[in-house]
């Protein structure tokens, strides 16, 4: 966008027939809804959006938005820019490249030396830039030549480099409740530059947008205006309604199906997975059904959840309830053979198997200590009477020497220490009264004993 005025385009006639959610687009901070904890008096936005903040050593060169889509990253940019008297620049992290990153600097640069005016840069989605596309603006940020405004979905913890990160206030958004979601649909359906009054809407229909948007401004804004076009079209006309009114069934006859919010590659993927992993550890079956679902609905790779539902049933089931491992592989083959939908069913089946079963992490917390004393050195040398004798020189130095047939002595435990010397008495399994494993746990207290110094007789 050019140095063209932001706002006055949606006071035209024309702009009827833009979408609704970019004519609902506020004007200023205070027409915002929500964001209250990012837009008090003194935040970062409100002193840029501030006219006096231009060239102010106070105000921040850069500011990366981060939160799911929806909640006004483009619009809080526009009218950062818009009200503080800076020109506008929008970049596309998908769409641009280097070169269109600096012919906008460039532009920006010459802007700001011949006229004084500055600039906001925009770069949407700027998760996506390459290290070397984001390393092309830290110049024209250092030397204040743009404000910058980065919009992220994904954590810029890990998305954005460190060193534009450190130069950049990081203002985190979220999702709107639903009581400012119902604000936002009731404003949009009376403002002027909304559905001007013309379109009623019950109170169940507005509940079921509100529902069916779930935190995305956008979204419900798209289905009200989707709403309002059934009712509103040529065979609504012909019914002769005087003033047309959105009911539930009108938004379910537009909303086939409501879209779980969920980014694959962004921080939703990871919080939802996150959830139904503690779901299943917390034998919560009920919302390790729902994490679920939302996964799969979002189209989520059924063998990516299999994988996870195969490494929970070692990791939080383990002893307590191995066959649980078997249910789990045997699934994941399932899934692999049989595709979707039918593999939701499947999935379920692994998913409750885990959620219900009794709970061991004493095989995940063995290996972790073993491994914690391998890498700190503690090995010692495996003891001769076990190493391998296949010739007749290891013979000669003692190998195989001495050991114990397991199957020689009663209950096929021979007295007889199996660890280094230097480790002996470590114990890294330590089984809980949970499950199988509590009849593990009784025969590891008779087995132990004999394993470190009993003798019981020789068959």
């Amino acid at each position: 966008m050019s140095e063209n005025d932001l706002f006055g385009a949606a006071d035209a006639p024309e702009s009827m027939t833009r979408p609704l959610a970019v004519r609902m687009r506020p004007r200023t901070l205070d027409e915002v809804i929500g964001q209250t904890q990012v837009l008090g008096q003194g935040s970062p936005l409100r002193r840029l959006a501030n006219p006096a903040s231009k060239g102010s050593l106070t105000a921040p060169s850069s500011v990366i938005l981060f939160g799911p889509p929806g909640v006004g990253k483009t619009t809080l940019a526009t009218i950062v820019a818009g009200q503080s008297g800076r020109v506008f620049e929008e970049l596309s992290a998908v769409t641009s490249g280097v070169k269109d990153v600096r012919d906008v600097l460039t532009r920006a640069h010459e802007r700001l030396v011949s006229r004084g005016r500055e600039t906001v840069l925009f770069i949407d989605e700027v998760h996506r830039f390459s290290k070397s596309q984001q390393d092309a603006l830290l110049p024209a940020v250092e030397n204040r030549d743009v404000t910058f405004i980065g919009a992220t979905t994904e954590n810029p913890s890990f998305s954005i480099i460190k060193p534009l990160l450190s130069r950049s206030v990081v203002v985190k958004l979220e999702s709107l409740e639903p009581d400012q979601l119902t604000e936002l649909v009731q404003r949009a359906l009376t403002d002027d530059r909304g559905l001007r009054g013309e379109v009623k809407a019950t109170d169940e229909a507005i509940a079921d947008i509100v529902r069916m948007a779930g935190g995305d401004a956008r979204k419900s804004l798209t289905i009200l205006e989707a709403a309002a076009g059934a009712v509103t079209g040529d065979e609504a006309r012909k019914k002769g309604a005087r003033r047309p009114i959105i009911t539930s069934e009108i938004v379910a006859t537009v909303m086939d199906t409501a879209t779980v919010r969920y980014d694959k590659d962004g921080d939703d993927h990871y919080d939802v997975i996150s959830a139904f992993i503690k779901s299943m550890r917390g034998s919560d079956p009920d919302a390790a059904i729902h994490y679920l679902a939302r996964m799969l609905k979002a189209g989520e790779d059924p063998r990516f959840i299999a994988r996870r539902i195969m490494i929970a049933a070692s990791e939080e089931v383990g002893m307590a309830a191995p066959q649980i491992l078997q249910v789990t592989v045997a699934a994941a083959q399932a899934v692999a053979l049989v595709g979707m939908p039918e593999a939701r069913i499947i999935l379920a089946e692994a998913t409750i198997a885990v959620a219900t079963a009794p709970k061991s992490n004493a095989s995940y917390n063995a290996i972790n200590q073993a491994l914690a004393d391998v890498d700190t050195g503690k090995i010692g040398a495996v003891p001769l009477y076990l190493r391998n004798a296949p010739t007749k020189l290891m013979k000669e130095w003692g190998n195989h020497e001495g050991y114990k047939y397991a199957h020689d002595w009663p209950g096929a435990v021979a007295p007889q220490e199996y660890m280094p010397e230097e480790l002996r008495g470590t114990e890294y399994y330590h089984p809980n009264d949970r499950g199988y494993e509590h009849e593990v746990s009784q025969r590891l207290a008779k087995i132990r004993p004999i394993l470190h110094g009993g003798e019981p007789e020789q068959k």
